[in-house]
Order: structure tokens, then sequence, then C-alpha cells
């Protein structure tokens, strides 16, 4: 019973946020959290960088995913040790990969994408743990198991991702076609449930001129679909039937950004279909392969409250801090905007 109270707990407490997001981050409102000084010209007024909502929506959703994985690592009885070595070795990789192939593909020194950092990432993670599994047997501890850990993995880029398209509600990048130009059967479905951005400074007024007008809401149905695959396969997961998890997580995130990208009106790349469409035909590709490969091993069902424990461990919060920190600054500075900031005193309160 406690397994499908955490589920039904977290899938209330993400509907809310979700439905919140839809409502409120597509306004000018939602775009910019703080311009911080940097320099003052002649005319005494300050020159600032702009920290983004986008960036802080990036930040809460990776470690929210990140801390979601190092629970699911501590139900399979995997060692906080061993749990964050993994993780901050497969996020050393994919971190940078994310703005690499988004330049590589789109031919963009100022932006990132998660398909890539994914597709680098589904990669490493297996070879990172067989390369961690080789040390273990020496230092008397146990193996990680391969396919629960894969399927914690993509659990875990599930609820990640799903977050992570809140914040591309916030920048406006990532958006659906015109609802005008769009198949008839479209515009039916999403007559009354349609994105309307504003705001000069968002991606898809200045790359599409397309503020003001109805867009698909594809960046919402997205997080909509990965939430809910996320629920689904992490009580799969909670009940001890990891591939199934790994197999749902996988086919239907990736078959997703398949489908997903016929709706979406932002640069992809050159060609007809995208580098990520076949990334992640690929990745699903690869789920039978790493399937086959791993050898099938019985283990007792994960427990729940181990994992809870090792997350709320001060190392794992002082961790989880440091890298909101770093993913803050990292996606949430502006590249593409400045600011002028300009202050003076309020006489009537001195």
């Amino acid at each position: 019973m406690t397994d499908e109270l955490f589920v039904l707990s977290l899938g209330l407490l993400l509907a809310s946020l979700v439905h919140w997001a839809v409502k409120r981050l597509p306004d000018e409102r939602w775009q910019f959290l703080a311009s911080v000084p940097v320099m003052k010209d002649a005319s005494g007024h300050w020159h600032g960088s702009n920290f983004t909502y986008y960036g802080l929506l990036t930040a809460n959703a990776l470690v929210f995913g990140v801390a979601l994985l190092i629970v699911l690592f501590g139900a399979l009885r995997i060692s906080m040790g061993v749990a964050l070595s993994v993780i901050l070795t497969v996020l050393a990789v994919c971190l940078p990969a994310s703005k690499w192939i988004a330049r590589l593909v789109e031919g963009k020194r100022c932006t990132f994408t998660i398909a890539g950092a994914f597709f680098v990432g589904i990669f490493t993670a297996p070879a990172v743990i067989h390369g961690v599994n080789a040390f273990l047997p020496s230092l008397g501890a146990r193996p990680i198991p391969i396919m629960p850990a894969l399927a914690a993995v993509l659990i875990a880029y599930s609820f990640g991702e799903g977050l992570g398209r809140l914040a591309c509600i916030s920048f406006g990048c990532c958006y659906g076609a015109l609802l005008s130009e769009s198949h008839p059967l479209l515009q039916r479905l999403f007559n009354q449930w349609h994105f309307i951005f504003s705001g000069k400074m968002k991606k898809i007024s200045y790359a599409s001129a397309m503020d003001g007008k109805q867009v698909i809401p594809v960046q919402a149905v997205t997080a909509v679909i990965y939430l809910c695959t996320g629920l689904v396969s992490l009580l799969l997961f909670l009940y001890g039937k990891f591939t199934p998890a790994f197999v749902l997580a996988m086919a239907v995130t990736q078959g997703w950004r398949v489908l997903s990208e016929t709706l979406r009106a932002d640069y992809r790349g050159e060609g007809k279909s995208s580098a990520y469409q076949i990334m992640a035909l690929l990745a699903i590709l690869l789920a039978p392969v790493l399937g086959i490969l791993t050898r099938a091993e019985l283990l007792p069902k994960p427990e729940l409250l181990a994992g809870l424990e090792i997350v709320w461990h001060p190392v794992t919060v002082i961790l989880l801090q440091a890298l909101w920190v770093v993913i803050f600054v990292m996606f949430g500075k502006s590249m593409v905007t400045s600011s002028e900031i300009s202050f003076h005193l309020r006489a009537d309160r001195i």
C-alpha cells in the first residue's frame, strides 16, 4: 500500500504543477526571473545578465529526476556511494553533450538539446554500470543489477524530461505549429486547448514571429505523456517488474519524440526527418537489444523506504543542492538577451 500511496501522491502533486504551468508560463511575465547588474556605462545605467525561469524550472526538473533515481537505486539496495558515483559520472558526460549535439545538429552555439543528451546517456549508462561492476566484487560489494538500474534511469528520465518541458513553455522554445495551418483534426482537437505566447523575448517570437498566435501546445502534451508514463513505469518498478518498466518508458518517451516533432514549428536541423527523430528511433531499437544482453536476475521486491532514507542523507542533500546551483547557472543565464538597469531612491521613504 505504501508504493501505491507514494505514486498517487506524486501524481497529484505533479498534476497540480502542470495545471498551473500551462495557465501561467506562456505569459511574458514568466520568462525572466532576475537581472544582475554587471557593468555601468557613461550614462549611469547598468548593463545586466538575465537569469530565466527556464533555468529555474530546468534545475528543478533535473534535480527531481536525479533525486528519484537515487531513491530507486536505494530501493534496489545499491549503496549511496555507488549510486552517486554512477549518477554523477553519467551526468558529467550528458550535460556537456546537451550543448555539443545541439551545435552539431542545429549549428547554434547558444542552445541545448535534451534529446541529444538522452541519446548519449542511453549508451553511457550501461557502460558506466558495467565499469563500476568490474570493481565492486573486489570491494566486497554486490554488483549493480543491470536491467533494474536501467529501468530506474528511464523512469527518472521520464519525470525529468516531463518537468523540463515546463521550462520550454516559459522560454517559448520547442513550440508547436500554428493551429490555423494544421490538419483539421488537430484544429478540432486543440480548438479549446492551445497556447498563445506573449513577449518579444520568447524564442517563438524572435525565431518565428508566432507570438500572439494560437499554436499546438506540444510542450504541455509532452509533459503530460512523459509524466503519466513515468508514474506507470514507477509503479511497475516498485512491483519488481523491471523489464516492462524499462520497455514502457523507452517506447513511449522515444515514440512520442518521433511523433511530436511532426507537430513542432521550431528549427530542428536540415532534412525531412530530424536528427533527433533518428536518435529516438535508434534508442527504441536499442531497448530489446539491452533486454537480450542483460541476463535475468532474481531480485527481491524494491524497498521504497530504503531509497527514501538514502535521498534524505545529509551528503545526498548537499550534493543535490550543489547540482541545482550548477544547472541553474548553466541553463538559466540567458545568452541571447541582455538588460539595462537603473536605480533610484524613493524620496517618500527616506
